[in-house]
């Protein structure tokens, strides 16, 4: 073997293909080695030609279909208005248009109110029909920082509540949506989008400081909760709670179209509201009970209003109807919208956060939105609580038929205008009952001017009248309407100033009924 081998090495033709295979494996690692140079070279030209992240030079973020989504295709005026807002954000825009744009607002909220909304740092999570109102409210009304979380697109159907939505929009993202048609009213405002799904595990990044030059490092003054998804919802919710965020969340506008039941409570008291029911409910397993303030509707479903269509049967042939939809629990079934009801949510929550960051006085009342309600109830404990101190005195067996000379509308108004729907000693808000402030000198009785006309009707004036929890009126009857004590033994001078204050802005209001 060792001798063939031999031969065969020392032959002619072996040695010439040895060499060949040599000079070929040369060639190729040339080849290959040159090949690898080139591609280098043309990564790193590639490179050095995309330019820096900036306003002029913008980049989407993937979201979890592997996709940025379309971006807008600008028109000319598009394109003119965007070039414009370019600079008015670098400063290059004089500052006496934008204080006459903003005149009207700049009065009502002062100077200083104004400053503190232009500088301010605002976040509004989904950017849909209560969204995209409450942006443009707060971008006309002067906040210079606002960044829009939206993984959605928009659609046909956005257009009958969209508040800046045209058919040329549809198909675009919602953030760059709202974008584009700001930068034509406000070109001033600085706009942060991000065309994603907020969550959980992405909330650190989403509701991040503002990291733009003009105030690096902000923390966000206000974040606006108008996502319809309950999971994000409550997330985002527990985040803001959780990070001592301020956030104001938009309950459900769906199948409403009172626009005078809708209003602004913790979303503690807030009824009537199957989507605020749901999210109370979630927050509390995670220990947060009070503390978020809510715009909900407390207008009551009932025969001939719009509802929630039950699904039908050959879409649960489909599979399961969790599998259905595009995203893990977003509704498969189309909820029934009448386009005012979510602008009227997102102005009333732009307004509420305009209010709160400028400092001025807000003083919601949850009894203006369950006024009937609220009006039938105390009636009938006010009711009972006269009879029985009227009873105690008179010890008439013949007090059939006593009655309150005040009506339940008054009822209403009392809770609502004077005592602002809470507690003068707490307060608080639930449980509320009307009871006398002060015992009568001359006792309670019947009025004797009626009684002779043969109606039974107390000795009663609005002003005798103060707001308490029923636990508080329980012991304010038995100490100072049934007992010896005064209410200057009873409670402080804070409880007793607030009740002379309220009192005396009664009296300037009543002349006005």
């Amino acid at each position: 073997m060792s001798s063939w081998l031999q031969r065969q090495a020392g032959s002619h033709n072996v040695q010439l293909a040895a060499a060949a295979v040599v000079s070929g494996a040369a060639v190729a690692a040339g080849i290959f080695g040159y090949q690898a140079l080139r591609r280098h070279e043309a990564v790193e030209t590639l490179k050095a030609s995309i330019p820096q992240l900036d306003e002029q030079h913008h980049a989407e973020t993937l979201n979890e279909f592997g996709t940025a989504g379309p971006l807008p295709t600008l028109s000319k005026e598009d394109e003119r208005s965007a070039a414009l807002a370019r600079r008015a954000q670098q400063g290059d825009y004089d500052e006496d248009l934008i204080l006459e744009q903003l005149a009207r607002n700049r009065v009502f909220l002062t100077d200083e109110g104004l400053k503190k909304l232009r500088s301010s740092f605002i976040i509004v999570v989904g950017c849909g029909g209560v969204g995209s109102h409450a942006t443009a409210a707060l971008a006309r009304s002067g906040v210079a920082k606002i960044r829009l979380i939206d993984f959605d697109q928009v659609t046909l159907s956005s257009l009958n509540r969209h508040a800046l939505a045209t058919l040329a929009d549809v198909g675009t993202p919602k953030v760059h949506c709202i974008r584009r048609r700001m930068e034509q009213i406000v070109p001033w405002v600085h706009f942060d989008c991000r065309n994603e799904l907020f969550g959980a595990s992405v909330a650190d990044t989403l509701l991040a400081p503002w990291t733009g030059k003009e105030s690096n490092g902000q923390k966000p003054d206000y974040v606006i909760d108008c996502i319809d998804n309950i999971e994000s919802k409550v997330e985002l919710l527990h985040y803001c709670h959780k990070n001592s965020i301020k956030v104001i969340s938009s309950m459900g506008a769906g199948c409403k179209s009172d626009p005078t039941r809708i209003g602004v409570a913790d979303i503690s008291v807030s009824t009537e509201d199957p989507l605020s029911k749901s999210t109370r409910r979630r927050l509390r397993v995670l220990g947060v009970h009070s503390g978020i303030p809510v715009v909900f509707s407390v207008e009551k479903s009932g025969p001939g209003k719009a509802s929630l269509l039950p699904l039908a049967a050959e879409e649960f042939a489909k599979g399961k109807v969790g599998e259905l939809g595009v995203l893990p629990d977003f509704r498969v079934r189309i909820l029934p919208v009448l386009g005012t009801i979510p602008a009227v949510f997102g102005y009333t929550i732009a307004n509420h956060v305009i209010c709160a960051v400028s400092g001025y006085p807000i003083d919601y009342s949850l009894a203006a939105k369950k006024r009937e309600k609220l009006g039938e109830t105390m009636y009938t404990s006010l009711q009972g609580t006269m009879e029985r101190l009227v009873r105690a005195e008179v010890k008439d067996n013949e007090l059939v038929g006593l009655r309150i000379p005040l009506g339940k509308e008054e009822i209403g108004y009392i809770v609502d205008e004077i005592w602002r729907g809470k507690s003068v000693i707490s307060g608080l808000s639930n449980r509320l009952v009307l009871v006398p402030w002060k015992r009568p000198a001359e006792g309670f009785r019947v009025n004797p001017q009626w009684e002779k006309d043969g109606q039974k009707l107390v000795v009663m004036d609005w002003r005798d009248l103060v707001c308490m929890t029923k636990e508080e009126a329980v012991q304010h009857e038995r100490e100072i309407l049934s007992g010896s004590k005064t209410v200057e033994e009873l409670y402080d001078d804070k409880v007793l100033q607030l009740i002379d204050a309220r009192l005396k802005e009664a009296e300037i209001y009543e002349q006005y009924r």
